[in-house]
């Protein structure tokens, strides 16, 4: 049903047209003397009706084969439910005429896509993975939310207009200095890393193949790792306002998509190694959104995101299939042979596929520098905060509100 509407507004912006069709549902909060107001505001144009309705055409078959999918499931209607929500977050936040409202749907996105892939609750792996990608996006949303608040230091508000300047997309220039946008554009492209698993945030997406097939598919093979991308498509000309921004950009693509090629050829299942595949792929959209390529990235994303469906929505039965083949012309099919890999040196390639087998090592590079200090500072921040309170209240603090009971009591006594 949302679809139908989608395509009439299409129909209607050819027959008149018109490319830039603004609808505001006026200031929800203004402040004027802190320069700060909140607008509904919504866009449609030549970047946002085509992602909407191929996010409504994808989510609308990825509805039609789960119901067939997890019908026997306990936790069907909790599945659709949380579907649901992604559905209003992807459409909301590909009409987002303002950071703000980008932001609120971005979240949306995000909740969702953590609780589906902690989808089977009852496991101990799809929880603790689906608390590693929320982390993962707290992390980069704090960054969007950073450059959220820049961008209405800078400007007075967030809307898009008044920040990438006037004209229908991908028109326009920047309305702030090149040093300014370098600053803006650092923080959102840190915040579509983290959205996209870009480097060096790759290492969560084999784990979010933990959830059911059909929002793997919906999240990591079409729209929510392409929402990195469409984020730096929104906010286009700040890239051309600063050339260290489109070399960050073209960088950070590019190696992105080198990582995935390597993951995706040492993976043991199908599931991530078509989810490395489209790293490679989100990863040369977003070097193409640096060397100024928009309509290409966007084309590419339309054509990506059907293409990643199928095939994962296709996995399930993949092996199967493989299988009953084989019985049918009673052989070994021929492994397929990688031509790179046969130019390199043994050890060389011995060294490449421990790297891609690791991941890249992400997940340990994460652990090391930006887990373990956060730990070490708030417990040092916790441990003052006791003698403090201790000191107050001229008495230790209760065994119960202790980070280590056992260690803590055991030091007391002694």
């Amino acid at each position: 049903m949302s679809l139908l509407p989608a395509i009439g507004i299409l129909l209607l912006m050819l027959a008149t047209g018109r490319r830039f069709v603004p609808i505001e549902f006026g200031d929800w909060a203004s402040i004027p003397e802190e320069h700060f107001h909140f607008r509904w505001k919504f866009i449609f144009d030549r970047l946002s009706v085509p992602f909407v309705i191929l996010a409504l055409v994808l989510c609308g078959v990825v509805g039609s084969f789960t119901r067939r999918y997890l019908h026997r499931d306990e936790g069907y209607h909790r599945f659709f439910l949380l579907y649901s929500l992604f559905v209003a977050g992807i459409t909301i936040s590909a009409l987002a005429g303002t950071i703000e409202t980008l932001f609120f749907d971005w979240e949306l996105v995000g909740l969702s896509s953590a609780l589906l892939v902690a989808y089977f609750h009852e496991r101990e792996h799809p929880v603790r993975n689906g608390q590693r990608i929320w982390s993962v996006y707290r992390l980069a949303d704090a960054s969007f939310l950073l450059g959220a608040l820049l961008m209405h230091h800078l400007t007075g508000g967030g809307d898009f207009g008044s920040f990438v300047g006037q004209g229908t997309w991908p028109h326009g220039s920047a309305a702030i200095s090149s040093l300014n946008a370098l600053q803006v554009g650092l923080l959102l492209l840190l915040a579509a890393a983290g959205k996209s698993a870009l480097v060096p945030f790759s290492g969560w997406l084999p784990r979010a193949m933990e959830g059911p097939t059909p929002s793997s598919a919906v999240f990591y093979g079409s729209l929510s790792v392409h929402l990195g991308a469409y984020l730096l498509l929104r906010v286009n000309p700040i890239l051309e306002a600063s050339w260290q921004l489109q070399i960050a950009v073209v960088a950070l693509g590019l190696i992105s998509a080198l990582f995935g090629s390597i993951m995706s050829r040492v993976q043991s299942d199908v599931k991530s190694s078509l989810a490395y595949a489209s790293l490679t792929q989100v990863g040369i959209i977003v070097a193409e959104i640096g060397f100024g390529f928009y309509y290409l990235a966007l084309i590419h994303i339309m054509g990506h995101a059907c293409l990643r469906t199928l095939q994962l929505l296709r996995a399930p039965t993949l092996l199967s299939d493989y299988h009953e083949m084989e019985n049918a012309i009673g052989m070994r099919l021929p492994d397929s042979k990688d031509r790179m890999a046969g130019l390199l040196p043994i050890g060389l390639k011995r060294w490449w596929y421990r790297f891609g087998y690791e991941r890249g090592y992400m997940d340990l590079i994460l652990d090391s520098w930006i887990v373990e200090p956060f730990k070490l500072v708030f417990q040092w921040a916790d441990r003052q905060e006791r003698r403090w309170t201790d000191w107050l209240s001229r008495e230790p603090s209760r065994e119960s509100d202790a980070i280590e009971p056992d260690r803590e009591s055991a030091e007391r006594v002694a």
